[in-house]
């Protein structure tokens, strides 16, 4: 328990303990042109119903997705989520518990962990996930690491169609530990599997694609798949677990490796975070997978229990040999998405794809039936799309936004090639009227 002292006699005694005569000589390495003198300009104090109040107002400047509906995905999605998922995760034995070092009296959490990672095989069509990293970029980075050590290999090609950012994550991992990063460019929206076959070499431990990809188009997977074996590389698939509802699981068309990015899975968009990353492979990669898995087993009276199975353990007493130094993992966010697809269920998974799905194609639709507005590029997507623009994506965004309305992403600062583009993203949560007042907006500016 800190002390602190509220007599002078208590202060006197602090001071004589420090080897002081004053208060003043604690800040004699400050030199005193940069010291403060004066009195600081704040304002009277408040009660706690004030402070409440001038807080509210200030939260009211910002912008949330229950007042404003968005249409920007690229990673971050504004799902429905029932009102159950938080109430669960609200109850104390979930969000105070941490990761079970002492798995004997972790019950709770290690059967939460273990339904999670069910989840996550049936899901994915995998044999084996964890729970959980951090979030779909150091999942997709983990992933690749994990193909170089199993294959003895040191480079890795990735997609310029997988998302900027997990592009940089992985990149860095790959680089921090002396192994290559080398990019496969895109061809009409898709990977060029001309230029992924002319660089396959026997260098290369695996292939790095996204499905659908950064742009919400679906990828050439079974055949992206059947190049990579061919030259003895790993097959790794970021997902949107969403999409799962209704397109084929990784495990289904050759993945040896299926991560991605579980906030859509029950999580709020908030701000950026905190995310949830899931990994899965096969069976024979489970003594290289990074973070930890749960199992179920008896116990001598034959009933039932959950230990923690596997984990890195060089993690903790000898980092430098360590698997991987994903030391926690997001337990709770793990949970919101147990409790999501265990409420929804896999009917309720797939209507919730489908509905992303059409609500998608209906504003794809509208949206290029404007004058100056045309598709980017012609393949098949699920629920996000690019377009390119007759105007500067930031001035139709801003035009949005004085009307209540958060628009797609400008893709200038990620693919500056394509011109003036925008990436729309549409969910469940759109509903006609949100959408019908997008495109009305971008009507306008297009005729203006």
């Amino acid at each position: 328990m800190r002390y602190i002292p509220t007599t002078e006699k208590d202060r006197e005694a602090m001071l004589k303990s420090l080897g002081i005569s004053s208060i003043e000589e604690l800040f004699n390495d400050i030199p005193e042109e940069v010291r403060f003198r004066g009195e600081l300009n704040l304002p009277p104090p408040q009660s706690e119903i004030e402070v409440l109040n001038s807080l509210r107002a200030l939260a009211q400047k910002n912008a949330d997705l229950d007042r404003y509906p968005s249409f920007l995905g690229a990673g971050a999605y504004d799902h429905l989520i029932p009102s159950a998922v938080q109430h669960i995760l609200d109850r104390a034995e979930f969000y105070t518990s941490y990761t079970p070092y002492q798995p004997e009296i972790s019950q709770g959490t290690l059967q939460a962990m273990y339904e999670y990672q069910s989840l996550i095989c049936n899901l994915t069509e995998m044999d084996v996930a964890n729970a959980s990293m951090y979030d779909g970029a150091t999942a997709l980075a983990e992933a690749a690491i994990l193909a170089c050590g199993a294959t003895g290999r040191g480079k890795a090609l990735i997609a310029r169609t997988i998302h900027p950012e997990y592009r940089q994550v992985t990149q860095l991992y790959l680089e921090s530990r002396g192994l290559e990063a080398q990019y496969v460019p895109y061809d009409r929206g898709q990977v060029d599997l001309h230029s992924l076959k002319n660089n396959l070499d026997e260098d290369v431990a695996c292939v790095l694609i996204q499905q659908p990809n950064f742009w919400g188009l679906l990828e050439e997977v079974e055949e992206i798949a059947s190049l990579a074996h061919e030259n003895g590389a790993l097959f790794i698939v970021c997902v949107n677990p969403i999409s799962l509802g209704i397109l084929e699981a990784p495990g289904n068309y050759g993945a040896d490796i299926a991560v991605g990015e579980g906030q859509s899975l029950g999580g709020p968009v908030a701000f950026g975070g905190p995310f949830l990353g899931f990994f899965a492979a096969r069976d024979k990669f489970i003594r290289q997978m990074p973070g930890r898995i749960a199992g179920a087993t008896n116990d001598a009276q034959g009933r039932r229990g959950f230990v923690l199975t596997l984990q890195t353990r060089e993690q903790h007493i000898r980092r430098e040999r360590a698997t991987s130094n994903i030391c926690s993992n997001q337990a709770l966010n793990a949970l919101a998405a147990t409790v999501f697809l265990s409420l929804i269920g896999k009917e309720g998974l797939q209507e919730v794809a489908n509905l992303c799905l059409q609500k998608a194609h209906y504003a794809y639709r509208k949206i290029v039936s404007i004058k100056g507005f045309a598709p980017l590029f012609p393949g098949a997507f699920f629920s996000e799309f690019p377009v390119s623009t007759p105007l500067p994506p930031e001035k139709i965004n801003k035009a949005l936004w004085e009307r209540g309305i958060i628009g797609g992403l400008d893709l200038k600062a990620y693919y500056p090639e394509l011109g003036p583009a925008m990436l729309f993203s549409v969910t469940e949560a759109r509903t006609r009227e949100d959408i019908d007042a997008l495109t009305q907006v971008l009507e306008e500016m297009a005729n203006e």
